[in-house]
């Protein structure tokens, strides 16, 4: 993509609709595989860039083995943190939806230094490659699919302003070679969702221009990138009146929207932390829209599954490369091991409008 005419990389002039609108839904199948969508919803995904699945999972075989895994997470950093003297308590008497609470409590960016984590637990990666999920991803980019390198573990701890998602299009961090490749991504939360536990709302429609619109760099003390609603309504002709739909998402659901759909995350004022997975996919003859930091992984071929190499996967760490893709990241880390500010390529696409310690890191790696 040549962004050579405008002040920031990520700006360009360039729209392709067609790579993700109606004339982009692959043939659908005659006989359907197990989990695969009518068709009218598969219309949607590329008519108003999203689908809200309420009913798709197995919770207790598919999405209580993922609770599970993540309970293990949060006693390997409570651990690592009482062993450093960052706090003072395990909390091992609070369940999933508290304990993570208390440790950010005491220590701030707790939540952070999970959602780094780079590592995919065995029942992350069942739910990756999901056979009935990647049925219905194969309605939407066809029988060959990859991982997109890109997948977050989401630890939204109660009014907590750090994990407060603004309005945003998901190539607004990937790279600009991502601008005209269709990464559709299923957005998994582990308990029931709505406006009140930091809920999800889209923009729909917003994806029909084709269009990346401007972003800025970062929201309040944060990493995220943003897009303000009068660009919204600009760029890509979003009714902020009348197009932005709240979608409450109960355990065992799924929210599936595309790279270009403007989405957020709602406050969390509840007094439970809203776990979710987002997962993404793409064909794999396509750029992977990572800064050539990182490639995905290949799933299947010919609509038959492959052995994924999980291990090779995971071998490069996607944080430590971002960190390596500002040019040193920061001039001291003192602890690194409990680091809380996360730095990345997207920093270097948009203007940088909001300072934060997130930002200061990459400031300080730029001037080396």
């Amino acid at each position: 993509m040549d962004s050579t005419e405008f002040e920031y990389p990520g700006m360009t002039s360039e729209s392709h609709p067609e790579c993700f609108n109606k004339e982009a839904m692959p043939a659908q199948p005659k006989e359907k595989k197990p989990g695969q969508l009518p068709e009218h919803l598969v219309k949607q995904f590329f008519e108003e860039g999203y689908i809200l699945i309420e009913d798709f999972f197995d919770v207790k075989k598919e999405l209580d083995p993922v609770r599970e895994a993540i309970n293990t997470l949060v006693d390997d950093l409570a651990k690592k943190l009482y062993d450093a003297g960052k706090i003072k308590k395990l909390y091992k008497d609070l369940g999933f939806f508290e304990r993570l609470t208390k440790i950010e409590a005491e220590f701030p960016g707790a939540n952070i230094i999970l959602h780094k984590t780079g590592k995919l637990p065995q029942a992350f990666r069942d739910l990756w490659a999901n056979d009935r999920l990647l049925n219905v991803i194969e309605q939407l980019i066809g029988p060959d699919i990859a991982t997109s390198p890109v997948w977050n573990l989401r630890t939204k701890t109660p009014k907590n302003n750090a994990t407060i998602v603004p309005w945003h299009q998901d190539s607004g961090y990937f790279d600009n070679q991502s601008y005209n490749v269709l990464i559709p991504t299923a957005w998994i939360p582990l308990l029931d969702t709505d406006e009140f536990n930091g809920g999800m709302q889209v923009a729909k429609k917003g994806h029909r221009t084709g269009r990346v619109a401007t972003h800025q760099c970062c929201w309040g003390n944060t990493w995220y990138v943003m897009l303000e609603e009068e660009e919204m309504k600009k760029t890509l002709g979003v009714d902020m009146d009348n197009d932005v739909i709240t979608c409450p998402v109960p355990y065992g659901g799924m929210l599936l929207f595309n790279n270009l759909t403007p989405h957020r995350s709602l406050p969390n004022i509840s007094n439970q932390i809203r776990w979710a997975l987002d997962l993404r996919w793409q064909r794999p003859d396509q750029p992977f829209g990572l800064y050539g930091l990182k490639d995905g992984l290949l799933l299947r071929k010919d609509g038959k599954n492959v052995e994924p190499d999980w291990e090779k996967f995971e071998s490069v760490d996607r944080t430590t490369v971002q960190k390596k893709s500002v040019e040193g990241f920061v001039d001291v880390i003192v602890d690194e091991e409990f680091d809380t500010t996360i730095q990345g390529p997207w920093m270097k696409k948009w203007q940088i409008t909001h300072m934060n310690t997130h930002t200061d890191a990459h400031e300080r790696a730029e001037r080396k």
